[in-house]
């Protein structure tokens, strides 16, 4: 590696951007064994940018490869995070919570709370604002079937809860009361409303039932801090109305409406 490796490293960089998906798998496949070597940390996160646009992409193994780079670099040497590439981070990582793959899932969940923890001082409060829109999607998530999935939502909500100093949020969740967590947790940004209840709608129709009845409690909850005459919050209301009607009569979420008092 001492010898070759700047130039192993420049090879796999031109084939990320390949337009063959093939080569960029091949070059993924290069970087995370380089990502292991410590002599080629630096080298690896010099192509942070094109790893970042990577984890925009449709395919799903690129991503979890694109990942796994990511991660090998930070646990590597635990070097602080600069606050652009800690902010581009936290923005792709919030999609990938959702991602249509466990594994995908598990490591967007473990590399934000690297985040979380090595963003430098002056990034954390620019960060506040993407780790307030973590809170939701990562509560949801430490209710999922996937106890592995679930149990590392968890510890990275609690972490989150943390660093925006939220001991409140924190200590309902500790003390098993979720739904006094939501209730507080809007109404102490009303101004996001709109935007939480959009983030539970997915999982209205989660084949998971229990997340159907936490996403339908908790927009009960959310529904009484909208405006009435607001188109946004109207529209989003009606939206809602669309996607019940649109569950089959026998989902036990609508059939069953007393568990959800």
């Amino acid at each position: 590696m001492s010898d070759w490796g700047e130039s192993i490293l420049q090879s796999l960089s031109r084939h990320l951007q390949s337009g063959y998906p093939e080569r960029r798998r091949l070059a993924l496949r290069g970087l995370l064994v380089l990502s292991q070597d410590p002599v080629m940390v630096d080298g690896v996160r010099s192509l942070t940018e094109k790893l970042l646009e990577l984890l925009w992409d449709t395919d799903g193994e690129l991503v979890r490869m694109a990942l796994s780079v990511f991660l090998n670099g930070v646990q590597a040497r635990g070097i602080p995070i600069s606050t652009p590439t800690a902010l581009e981070l936290v923005e792709v990582l919030q999609t990938l919570f959702g991602y249509d793959n466990i594994h995908v899932q598990l490591l967007s969940i473990a590399l934000f709370r690297k985040v979380l923890k090595l963003v430098v001082e002056e990034g954390k409060q620019p960060l506040q604002t993407h780790v307030i829109q973590s809170l939701l999607p990562l509560f949801f998530l430490s209710h999922d079937e996937n106890e592995h999935l679930a149990d590392a939502s968890w510890e990275v909500l609690i972490r989150a809860l943390r660093f925006l100093k939220r001991r409140d949020l924190k200590n309902m969740l500790e003390a098993d009361k979720p739904w006094w967590f939501c209730d507080c947790l809007v109404e102490s940004e009303k101004k996001r409303v709109v935007e939480f209840m959009w983030q539970a709608m997915p999982y209205l129709e989660s084949p998971q039932e229990p997340l159907q009845e936490l996403a339908l409690r908790f927009i009960g909850i959310a529904a009484k801090y909208l405006r009435k005459g607001q188109e946004e919050d109207e529209l989003i209301i009606e939206v809602i109305i669309d996607t019940l009607q649109g569950m089959t009569a026998d989902s036990p979420t609508i059939s069953n409406p007393e568990r959800n008092d």
